[in-house]
């Protein structure tokens, strides 16, 4: 189904950070002024603040598209990921973590080839799970934020089958512009390419060049807020029927509702069955690794996003934002392989 002469099926470029997951209770997150249920950013001595008071820590090599490539290696595909760390225990850590789960990290500094560049640490991500499961994230970006094109490596933006970028990158010129280098190198070795939206604040900030961008690509994926963000309209249908007129594949993710996907003027809903999260981190994440395999499998529309549903359930059903179980099983139970 996939293509022979490519190396990866899917290639990854985002924020390289390092997940920090602790239990907290509500009391917690007010005496430390957390604002809950949202992705903030720190700077680095507020993150080594919170740090230092959390509990039962448990660590992750997070970041969206690393969770997502995660979730791909999981079901057996061959994956790559484009991001900077520091060389110091958490890129360490990062890297020997995502090599392990079957992902290459082509461009992973050494104390003997350090990448260029301020010297900034590792990024890292305090995230405080209550006990609805609802995450409040507090996230340094650290070095990641320094990624560039200088760190695509041709010969790995080249043998992507499909490749997959984050919104976030577009908030710094030199993430942009990596973000379009790596995007151009694989259209053209007859690759395709995907952008996750990333959340409605990062659409506000560029949606200039979101637009652009979108007609370029060749799927996109992203929840009913950014969406309607994105073309400044509270009409959902709306919004998602201009989108299909620039991009081939549009997925609209809705809290607790059917899934949208459209290619043309095919339109499917895919169900969700709701599952109380232990901890909702990386949900969406899964989802667009279970939704890509699915692509990269060649299965039509519905079949693609129910795998996506079944691999969101699973990591909302445990801490942390990568799966635990074996998907391409539990696809199988459904009948999806």
């Amino acid at each position: 189904m996939t293509r022979p002469n490519k190396r990866y099926q899917v290639v990854g470029i985002g924020n390289a950070i390092v997940d920090i997951i602790s239990p907290a209770e509500d009391r917690f997150l007010e005496r430390m002024k957390i604002r809950k249920g949202i992705m903030q950013l720190i700077e680095r001595d507020r993150a080594e603040f919170l740090y230092a008071r959390m509990e039962d820590r448990q660590r992750s090599p997070g970041g969206a598209v690393a969770n997502t490539l995660a979730g791909l290696g999981n079901l057996g595909l061959a994956t790559a990921f484009i991001g900077r760390v520091r060389d110091d225990a958490l890129g360490r850590f990062y890297v020997s973590a995502l090599r392990a789960q079957g992902t290459d990290f082509p461009n992973a500094p050494t104390a003997n080839t350090p990448i260029a560049g301020p010297a900034l640490p590792t990024s890292r991500s305090m995230i405080f799970v209550s006990p609805n499961g609802e995450r409040s994230m507090n996230t340094y970006l650290g070095i990641s934020a320094e990624v560039g094109p200088e760190d695509v490596p041709p010969q790995v933006a080249e043998q992507a089958e499909i490749l997959f970028l984050e919104g976030y990158l577009y908030d710094k010129p030199k993430g942009k512009a990596a973000f379009e280098q790596a995007a151009r190198l694989c259209r053209q070795a007859g690759g395709r390419t995907g952008i996750a939206l990333s959340d409605p604040f990062c659409v506000d900030r560029h949606r200039a060049d979101f637009h652009r961008l979108l007609g370029t690509m060749d799927y996109a994926i992203g929840n009913e807020h950014e969406w309607m963000s994105l073309y400044q309209t509270e009409d959902l249908g709306g919004a998602l029927a201009q989108a299909a007129r620039q991009t081939e594949v549009i997925v609209c993710t809705r809290a607790e509702q059917d899934v949208i996907v459209m290619q043309g003027a095919e339109r499917v809903r895919v169900p969700v069955r709701v599952i109380p999260p232990v901890d909702a981190t990386g949900a969406g994440d899964q989802f667009a690794a279970g939704f890509l395999y699915g692509l990269a499998q060649r299965r039509d529309l519905l079949t693609a996003g129910r795998m996506g549903c079944i691999a969101a359930g699973e990591v909302i059903s445990h801490f942390g934002a990568r799966p635990q179980q074996d998907l391409k099983a539990m696809f199988a139970e459904q009948g999806l392989l």
